[in-house]
This record gives structure tokens, sequence and C-alpha cells, in this order.
């Protein structure tokens, strides 16, 4: 008997998984069901029922009933391997509770369990992410004398990716090689797909490697998970040339392989090269999905190329692809920031006309935009609007409009949404960044400092840029000795000052006269292996020639 790492024994489990079953209809109801009918139908109803079964060719979960309550009132019954073709197909269904009881029904008419009816039982058992009772119908599999095949392994590890025991899957994919059995490219498939969506890139890649050695050749799915894998981890180089030793291979990318390269090389700012991709896959035949038009015309938005992504937007459009809410949210927020605001507002309401219904996120985009503009008012109409059309406005809405308050100087409205936000208990650290601004803005110092001594009442910790707000807030109120006891308590509590710490501090010192001090921090910067940039120095510069100005005897 093959030994297993997994093997369960207590009773407490066994009892867990006779619960687990018992929560199923009583396999004896199950065979009374529609028991009248099944004996009462006529010929051709009969005649139906028994092709049905045969062919597994339902798609309703009652005629699968229907069919199994007439066939095993038959004589002679039908074929084990019929039997497990039945239920692979519910399998297919996602019925995997009815797969338990038919399974049970069978087992009671004395039809014993085979290899494959048993790894459809745990393949039900891993969907429904109780791996661990899968391994107890293994135990039966091996109790029973049947040699598990590899499609049984396969489910087991696929199992176990799915509950994330990644490190128990890799361990019981090698127990499973060790003992002779030869893993196919599903199971390569299926533990490199789990390896890589935890993070493992490298382990993945070594088992690719290894896949040839064991005579199995990876496949397009093995190669586009390791791709992607890498492609995440921002290491595109290395994802390009498996890319390339793919295409020497003969194995022809996919849609899915294309659009990770897309989102890797975009994400290091290469558009050149996404778009390159692009046109690549059109002359392959390979229609890009609407995925990969929103990897790309985001990146496009994001770098300011709102023309070339319009461009690609028409492809999209001729292509027969249609766009979604993502499509439209990325190019509404490329035009707003690219000051095409009557652009932004006629995608809109082509995107309207479309029957693609804003989310939160576009009408974000909207009242981010006009705040910004100074036009607060019509961005309170955008929340009415949201309300209308039924759009809960989320903490970025109204952080949004508290910052437009902020910046027309309305700080008395700023705050009446601020403590409206904090009783709705929808306040975050970004919302009290944000008032904290207003308020240094409108030299209300001492507000600011409230705001900022409220935040550790309700469990929230003060981030680099509160801090950074505040102490600029300081020194511009002539305060450097509370900004200099902020720049402390923000070493204490956790918070590692940056450069644009250093330079604030440095830039507030400097504005005092206090250029010994500003230097000595300087020094600190540096030991602390921050290296200083053209900002830092250019502040010195500046404070340099004004000490010289202000201590000069001519």
């Amino acid at each position: 008997m093959m030994k297993m790492p997994w093997r369960r024994k207590s009773r407490s489990f066994h009892l867990q998984l006779q619960g687990a079953i018992g929560t199923i209809q009583s396999p004896f109801l199950f065979l009374l069901t529609n028991y009248c009918h099944s004996s009462t139908s006529t010929l051709e109803d009969a005649r139906f029922l028994t092709n049905n079964f045969k062919s597994a060719s339902f798609t309703r979960l009652h005629d699968a009933i229907a069919s199994f309550n007439h066939v095993i009132h038959m004589h002679p019954l039908p074929s084990r391997a019929q039997f497990s073709r039945f239920l692979s197909a519910l399998l297919k269904m996602k019925q995997y509770h009815t797969v338990f009881s038919m399974s049970k029904t069978i087992e009671l008419l004395g039809i014993s369990h085979d290899v494959y009816s048993l790894s459809i039982l745990i393949n039900c058992f891993c969907h429904l992410h109780l791996v661990d009772f899968g391994f107890s119908v293994f135990g039966k599999m091996l109790k029973l004398g049947l040699e598990p095949d590899v499609v049984t392994f396969t489910t087991l590890i696929n199992g176990l990716c799915i509950e994330s025991k990644i490190n128990e899957a890799v361990e019981f994919f090698d127990d499973m090689v060790a003992r002779g059995y030869q893993p196919d490219v599903y199971t390569y498939n299926t533990i490199i797909n789990g390896i890589c969506k935890f993070g493992k890139t490298n382990v993945a890649i070594g088992l690719l490697k290894g896949m040839a050695d064991r005579g199995c050749e990876p496949d397009v799915v093995t190669y586009g998970a390791t791709i992607d894998a890498l492609c995440k981890d921002e290491l595109v180089g290395e994802a390009l040339e498996l890319f390339s030793q793919m295409r020497n291979k003969g194995i022809s990318p996919n849609v899915i392989t294309y659009t990770s390269l897309i989102h890797g090389v975009c994400k290091l700012g290469q558009k050149n090269q996404a778009l390159a991709l692009m046109n690549e896959m059109v002359e392959q035949d390979i229609l890009p999905n609407v995925y990969t038009f929103n990897v790309l015309i985001d990146a496009l938005c994001r770098d300011g190329m709102v023309s070339e992504a319009q461009n690609t937007f028409n492809v999209m459009i001729q292509r027969g692809v249609e766009p979604d809410v993502v499509t439209y949210n990325s190019l509404i927020d490329g035009l707003c920031i690219s000051d095409q605001f009557k652009e932004a507002l006629a995608l809109l309401k082509a995107m309207v006309g479309r029957n693609i219904s804003p989310d939160v996120f576009t009408f974000n985009i909207f009242i981010d935009t006009l705040c910004k503009k100074g036009l607060v008012s019509d961005a309170q109409n955008i929340i009415k609007i949201m309300i209308q059309r039924g759009v809960e406005p989320d903490v970025v809405n109204y952080n949004s409009l508290m910052d437009g308050y902020c910046l027309c100087k309305q700080i008395d409205k700023a705050r009446k949404l601020f403590d409206l936000m904090v009783t709705n208990e929808i306040a975050n650290i970004f919302s009290y960044n944000v008032l904290i601004n207003g308020y240094c803005k409108c030299k209300m110092i001492d507000d600011a400092k409230q705001i900022f001594d409220e935040m550790s009442h309700k469990g929230l910790v003060p981030d680099a840029v509160t801090y950074h707000t505040l102490i600029k807030g300081m020194f511009q109120a002539g305060r450097p000795q509370t900004a200099k006891e902020l720049f402390k308590d923000m070493c204490s509590y956790g918070q590692q000052p940056n450069i644009v710490t250093f330079s604030i501090m440095i830039d507030g010192l400097c504005r005092q006269g206090k250029l010994d001090e500003a230097l000595t921090l300087l020094k600190e910067m540096e030991e602390s292996q921050l290296k200083p940039d053209l900002v830092t120095y250019c502040i010195l510069i500046n404070g340099t020639c004004k000490d010289m100005t202000t201590t000069s005897p001519f």
C-alpha cells in the first residue's frame, strides 16, 4: 500500500466526513423519488429516459434525476462505466451534492466502485474546498486495492492548490513522482499554475525545465502560466525569453500569453513594445480580448498617450470587441487628466448609449476633475445623480468632494462632510490627510493638530503624508519646535523618513534661518543611506544664499 503523508486516522475526522455526506438527501429516499412515475411512464418516455442516461446529454438537473430514477429500476442495471459517465456529466454541471447522493445509491444497488468513480467523488470534494475528505476517499481507494491513476493524483493536487496548500501540493507531487507515477502535462499545468499564483515563480520555472527530462513536453498553458508569473514579478526580460523559447518549439501563443506580456511591458513603461505585441497578435490572427485592450488603453492613458489610447479603442470597436466599463473609465480618466473634459463627457454619453452603466469609479473621475477645476457645486450634483441611479457613493467620492471644498477654501463644508463620514464610520487615513491639509492651507494649524491627535483615538496610524503635511504646516506657521517634535514622533512610531521628509525639514529649517541644523540633518540623511536629490540641494543652496545675504556686512 502506498504511504501517504496525509493519511487521516482520527475518529473525529471520519465523523466529520459522515456529517458532510449526511446532509445530502437520503439514498433510500432518492431511490423512491418519482418511483411511481418511472413505473407508469410510457414506452416512449422510457426510451427517452434510458437514452438520456446513456448519452449523459442532459442540460437540466431535473432531466438527469428523472433518467437516473428510471434506470435504477431496470433489469439488468447499467454498468459501472455508464453510471460513472453519468456522474461525470453531473460533475461538469457542478452538481456536487447530487453526485454524492447518486453515488451512494449506486453503491447500495451492489455496484462496486472503480478508480474512475472514486476519482469523481474526490473531484467533487476538492471543488467544495474539502480536500481532506478527498484524501479520505483516496484512502478508501487504496483499501479496496484499487490503483490510483494520474487523474486521481492531479485532482488531489488541484484540490490542495484550491485551498492554498501549496507546500502540501508540491510534497504530494514529489511523492507521486518518487513512487513511479508519470505526471502528464495536465498534472504539471495544475501544480505550476498553483505555484505561480503564490509567487513561487522560481519553483515553477524549475518544474517547467524538468518536464522534458521526464518525457513530458510543456504546452501553451504551461508557458502561459509561467510567463504571467514572471510578468507579475516584473521579470519581463525572462518572460520574453520564455516566450521566444515557446515559439521556437512551435507552440503558438494564445491570447492569455500575449495579454500577460502586454501587461508586463506596460508596467515597465514600455508602451511601444506593448503596441508591437498587440500588432503581432493581430498578424497571427489572434483576436485580443477586452482585457487585452483594457490593459493597453489604461497604460497609454496613464502615460499621457491619450490619442494612441483612442486609436486603440477604435481598433477594438472595429474588431468587434465590446468595450466594458473598465475601458471607458480608463479613457475618460485619460481625457480628464489631459484637460479634455468635453471629450470625456461625450465619451460618457457614448458609454450610456451602449447600455454600459457608469460605476462608482466613473463618477469619481468626474467628481475629482470638477473639484480640481473649482466646480464643487457641479461635483455635488454628480453625487446626487449617483444616488438617483442607485450607485452608492464610496469614501473615495467623498474624499474627492472634501478635497474640492478645501481647494475652494470652503473649510466649514469640508469639516461637515468629514464629521458625517466619521459618524458613518467610512473616514479613512486619506480623509484625515485631506482635512489636515485643508486646515494647513487655511492657516488653521491648531485645528489641523487637533484632527491629527484624533486619529490615534480612532485607531488610525498617521502615514508619511500625514506627517509631511503637518510638519510643513508647522514651519509655515512659525512653529519649528513643534515641527521637529513631529519629526521625532514620526521616527519613534515606525514611520521611516524618506527624501520628501528630509527635504521638508531642511526647507523649513532654512526658512527659519537655522542653516546649521539643516546641514546637520543633511548629514543624518546621508548616514541613513538616503541620497539627497536635486530638490534637496536646491533648497540648501537657496538657504545658504539667503543666510549669506542676511549675515553679509556689505
